[in-house]
């Protein structure tokens, strides 16, 4: 079998999907995107396909080594993200050669489902605690919401509270029982972090995403120290070497994106690292169909696995969801809030090409927004920014709309 053609397809609301092609007639899809930048992401696909074509889809350990090493310069978003998408192809195709799911090339299930979550967006107090009853009738057992919009470095009391507020609404409406998770998106400078963190130990989350960007993950051990709260990172970490120096941290949740972090391979690699420094996995997913087949892949075969985020309905993809790109949705019905294992081979799902060569005849030019700081924010400016999912920001602190789920 031999690899005769990869094709990429930017499709709406924000994706960008990847098909692999082989001489015998087996496919494989994989999603390699950074998100606003699925055009730059695209131009590397098909540099490295330089690298495939003609070569055999299964050697998957070999053609990843290739792509990552072969080149002087190695690293980053894009080069990693396309890598990902290809090495998810690549493992599509082998599981359908062999006739078996990708979780059963990895070692075989460890459980019998995978627990997820769901995104809830709202401003106020009573309306994150409306969305959040919503998720956990739909039959989810944990949800995640926005801690905050944009924080100047040390705010005010009034500010302080309001975070504690809206978590404090959504674990009353939601009870013990049930898990919030929340996202600080790395807009809190650390000490902002410190004074926050204590507060929300009453309200028991799930963990903390991003209490300090990435740049400044060195300072998670202070954080750690600081607080009982489990803490979160890795969305914005694409490799083994990122993850190094982070997990000695005492960080309790590693989120690295199949569709970022090197694909099922390289995400698979960082597990293991992990659950050496007893450090559960919550892969970062707000992406597409073919990212969440894979992820669920991987879940169901990494023993360290806690959560999996997943996108359906989130806002982001309005006018175009996941299931508008699968002949059959049945892989994404949710059973009380938890996925179900999957049996078909390669990543389990079926993508509808006449769908998806259709929306990428008109593609996207998706941008993370970003604008510089008011200095003197209006009283409702707080609220608009958690609604809109704009930045707020200083301009050294942007956020892209991304982080703003």
């Amino acid at each position: 079998m031999k690899i005769i053609s990869l094709e990429t397809f930017p499709v709406a609301p924000r994706w960008l999907f990847l098909r692999i092609a082989t001489d015998e007639g087996v496919t494989g899809w994989g999603e390699p995107v950074v998100e606003g930048g699925a055009d730059t992401v695209r131009a590397a696909v098909h540099e490295l396909a330089d690298h495939l074509v003609g070569e055999d889809p299964l050697r998957i350990e070999h053609h990843w080594q290739v792509l990552t090493k072969g080149g002087f310069y190695r690293g980053g978003p894009i080069l990693s993200s396309a890598v990902a998408g290809i090495d998810q192809a690549l493992w599509d195709i082998k599981g359908k050669t062999l006739g078996v799911p990708v979780h059963q090339l990895l070692g075989g299930p460890v459980r019998d489902r995978l627990r997820m979550y769901a995104w809830i967006g709202g401003d106020s107090p009573a309306h994150v605690a409306e969305l959040a009853r919503e998720q956990v009738d739909a039959g989810f057992t944990a949800v995640k919401m926005n801690g905050s919009a944009h924080m100047r470095p040390i705010d005010t009391p009034a500010r302080t509270k309001a975070v504690v507020d809206r978590v404090a609404a959504v674990r009353d409406a939601i009870g013990d029982h049930h898990d919030v998770a929340i996202d600080f998106h790395g807009r809190l400078s650390t000490a902002m972090s410190r004074r926050i963190l204590p507060l929300l130990e009453p309200l028991n989350p799930l963990f903390v995403e991003e209490p300090v960007l990435p740049e400044h993950a060195r300072d998670l051990r202070r954080l750690v120290d600081s607080t009982t709260v489990p803490l979160a990172c890795g969305e914005r970490l694409y490799s083994r070497a990122d993850f190094r120096d982070v997990l000695p941290t005492g960080m309790a949740v590693a989120q690295p994106d199949v569709s970022h972090a090197g694909g099922i391979s390289e995400v698979r690699r960082i597990a293991a690292l992990a659950e050496v420094h007893d450090v559960a996995m919550a892969p970062h997913c707000p992406l597409g169909p073919i990212a969440l087949a894979a992820s669920i892949q991987l879940g169901f075969a990494i023993p360290n696995f806690l959560i999996q985020e997943q996108s359906l309905g989130i806002h982001y993809n309005r006018g175009n969801d996941l299931l508008d790109y699968l002949i059959d949705t049945e892989p994404f019905r949710f059973t009380d809030g938890h996925a179900n294992l999957p049996t078909a081979p390669g990543l389990g799902i079926d993508i509808d090409e006449n769908a998806v060569r259709r929306a990428a005849e008109t593609g996207h030019r998706w941008r993370n927004p970003s604008r510089p700081a008011v200095p003197r924010q209006p009283r409702h400016a707080y609220a608009a920014g958690l609604q809109h999912g704009l930045p707020t920001g200083p301009l050294h602190r942007l956020r892209s709309h991304h982080q703003l789920r």
